[in-house]
């Protein structure tokens, strides 16, 4: 500022016994010099006031106290360079910049070239800003997170392929269940740029398929660090990649005391890389536990249908008997009133007549009779050959077999339950094997409308 005064001393802005004239541009001219060369790099406190942002990425606003009041701008350039959260009313901050000013309005401004909010630290309070943000629109919401597969057989993993992370993972997997294929999508992990590479990596994997056939569940994660080091994972381009994965997303960043957007974002959080591997592949001891539970419930379900039918088996049989003992005592009677009509009667014309009805009546009886018994004892057959039908163990006796879905255990009823590619158990009578389908023939209907 002195070198300034003596630089206007020199031009003699103010001759002895003369007042200088100046115009409307020189005196704004000079004070923007003054201002600008004064006030070149300056922090200011105060509290954001009036704050609007742009679409061509400027920030302007007013920083203010109980006193006084100092419009400020900041730059696209500055504003995505610098600034990871962003300003809001109310808010106190510090600033550091210059003092600029503008001429055709005699207005002057702070140009902000670095900022920080005062009492909590710049990368807190966008997490706390971008955490708010996605919680509002639904990107948390339980009810919008993806299952984990019980036994996925193919696993993506986004992280990046030097660090220890990779290599826990793939440790723990291949301890756990060797028979598992991974596919990695190296990403950086930190730095600038790290966000997109970890956001095109989920991308790639989600459609990984059409090349290398479809994943079950994604690993995305890194070691531990500070959080400038996990920053990446607290961006919201990888926040949305996590929402929009057609996969289920395991977040595992840094330790199990580091929390990023991302392990708010994901179908579910692990603590670390290798907990992620343990969660995604269960223990041995697990697998064979739910195979055994499914084993018994299947069994229970047969003998409780057996003992439905063999009962209702039971109550036909016995209404099969009552009616048939009903039937007979009824003609019994009739036969029985016959015979005394005839006595009564007793002319030989009328008994011989008489005969011939009896006779007649026997032959209908009997024929009745046998019609009946002949069509319960249909019923009772169909019945017994519906229980044996219900029985899975006496299909598979005779040359069938129950085809599973591998990744899902349903039992496969349409054919267009399955695609080429998918894998699947099928069950027969000793035993059973897995196969991939390569070919599906569809057999078309001959007998359409």
């Amino acid at each position: 500022m002195s070198k300034l005064r003596e630089e206007i001393a020199k031009q003699d802005l103010f001759p002895t016994g003369q007042s200088r004239m100046f115009s409307v541009s020189e005196i704004t001219r000079d004070i923007k010099l003054i201002l600008e060369s004064t006030f070149s790099e300056v922090w200011v406190e105060g509290e954001v006031s009036n704050f609007k942002a742009y679409p061509s990425g400027h920030f302007y606003f007013t920083l203010k106290d109980d006193k006084a009041s100092l419009n400020a701008v900041i730059f696209g350039a500055a504003n995505n360079r610098e600034i990871k959260f962003k300003p809001e009313d109310g808010l106190k901050m510090v600033c550091l910049g210059k003092i600029s000013a503008y001429g055709p309005r005699s207005q002057y401004q702070l140009r902000v070239e670095r900022i920080q909010p005062k009492g909590i630290g710049s990368l807190q309070l966008a997490f706390e800003q971008l955490k708010k943000k996605l919680e509002a629109e639904g990107l948390f919401s339980q009810s919008k997170k993806k299952t984990i597969p019980d036994l996925p057989l193919r696993i993506g993993v986004v992280t990046s392929s030097e660090g220890a992370a990779i290599r826990d993972i793939l440790s723990t997997l291949k301890r756990r269940a060797p028979f598992v294929s991974v596919l990695i999508a190296p990403a950086r992990v930190q730095g600038e740029g790290a966000a997109d590479e970890i956001a095109q990596a989920i991308e790639d994997l989600n459609n990984s398929q059409k090349i290398c056939g479809k994943l079950d569940v994604l690993i995305v994660g890194r070691g531990g660090g500070s959080i400038e080091d996990l920053w990446a994972f607290n961006e919201e381009r990888v926040a949305r990649a996590i929402y929009d994965s057609k996969l289920p997303v395991i977040s595992a960043v840094g330790h199990e005391r580091d929390y990023t957007i991302a392990d708010f974002v994901a179908d579910r959080r692990a603590a670390t890389p290798s907990i992620a591997a343990e969660i995604v592949i269960k223990k041995e001891e697990e697998i064979v536990l739910g195979i055994e539970n499914t084993l018994s419930f299947i069994r229970n379900y047969i003998r409780q249908r057996l003992e439905e039918h063999q009962q209702c088996l039971d109550e036909t049989l016995c209404n099969l008997d009552l009616h048939i003992k009903h039937y007979f005592q009824n003609t019994a009677y009739r036969f029985k009133d016959l015979v005394n009509r005839v006595r009564l009667l007793n002319p030989r014309n009328l008994l011989i007549q008489n005969i011939k009805q009896v006779e007649s009546l026997k032959k209908m009886f009997s024929v009745k009779i046998n019609h009946i018994l002949r069509a319960r004892g249909e019923v009772a057959a169909s019945y017994i050959h519906r229980l044996s039908a219900l029985n899975p163990l006496a299909v598979l006796l005779r040359g069938f077999s129950l085809s599973f879905k591998l990744d899902t255990g349903k039992i496969i009823r349409d054919i267009k339950e399955v695609k080429p590619g998918d894998r699947i158990k099928t069950q027969i009578s000793k035993g059973s094997f897995i196969s991939k389908v390569e070919i599906i023939e569809t057999v078309k209907s001959k007998n359409k409308r």
